[in-house]
């Protein structure tokens, strides 16, 4: 038994199924994650679960501070004793969900970036919750489930591809940087995970976000069903859909699916 297991055995720690906490022990996996994360010692980490603190331990060896946000106060016992050797490393015992901008700008004092080991329930609204900020990080690396790493990163067309792909790639670049075999973590989880990599660009596309999150969320409303009928769900008219995406060389008949980030961009200029 490694020595993170001990501590938890020994403090009786008790997993909670609720917060989907499984924890990394691989010390080679934790300082592979944190050269993904592209972090230097200049750099205000913003982590998200602090676990059992391995991640954050690793993380503060080449950070300038770590800001690490746990909602398991359970777990205050154990950080006490697996953090309590580190001087730049702050845990706050919140929702992340539930902490505004301004605390998180209060917090790192300017740009950070962020770093953490998901969970699949939270995956997508933390994502977003960072990405739709009025205070957004520099970048996002965080380790997730391997399906929702290859959905986040897929191409227009693909069978992975949703709304979530195109919201992504609205504000960033997706990459995945490597596969991580479910045995690397503790409690050992069903299914294989991915580290994936989200390089914010505020420039990527000139366009009201806002209005093309509109069209993205249309789009994908039901899957099966043609573009035309998922956007009328906006009020528009089948007349005027099918008379905008001829006007702009698409097929009547096409699906969300098959559209990028430039195409729902058009879309909402001509529709919206």
């Amino acid at each position: 038994m490694n020595k993170v297991a001990e501590i938890l055995k020994e403090k009786n720690f008790r997993f909670n199924k609720q917060f989907g906490q499984n924890f990394i022990t691989d010390t080679n996996l934790l300082d592979a994650m944190v050269a993904d994360s592209g972090i230097t010692n200049d750099d205000v980490v913003v982590e998200i679960g602090a676990g059992a603190g391995t991640l954050t331990r690793a993380i503060a060896k080449v950070a300038k501070k770590v800001i690490s946000f746990e909602i398991d106060r359970n777990l205050k016992e154990i950080l006490d004793v697996t953090l309590n050797d580190l001087q730049n490393v702050q845990v706050i015992f919140k929702d992340i969900m539930k902490v505004s901008d301004k605390e998180i700008k209060d917090l790192t004092c300017g740009n950070y970036k962020v770093v953490a080991n998901l969970p699949y329930y939270i995956t997508t609204p933390i994502i977003m919750r960072f990405l739709e900020c009025d205070f957004r990080p520099i970048s996002l690396t965080i380790m997730v489930q391997k399906e929702v790493a290859e959905r986040l990163a897929s191409k227009a067309g693909s069978s992975d591809y949703g709304a979530i792909t195109a919201a992504v790639d609205l504000y960033s670049t997706a990459k995945i940087t490597r596969i991580v075999d479910k045995n690397n973590f503790y409690p050992v989880p069903k299914v294989d995970s991915s580290i994936i990599r989200l390089d914010i660009d505020d420039n990527k596309y000139s366009c009201d976000k806002n209005k093309v999150k509109q069209i993205i969320k249309a789009a994908f409303a039901m899957r099966r069903k043609t573009l035309v009928n998922n956007l009328m769900t906006l009020g528009f008219t089948r007349d005027k859909i099918e008379e905008t995406l001829t006007n702009l060389g698409m097929d009547t008949r096409i699906r969300g699916e098959v559209l990028n980030v430039n195409d729902f961009i058009l879309l909402a200029e001509k529709l919206l």
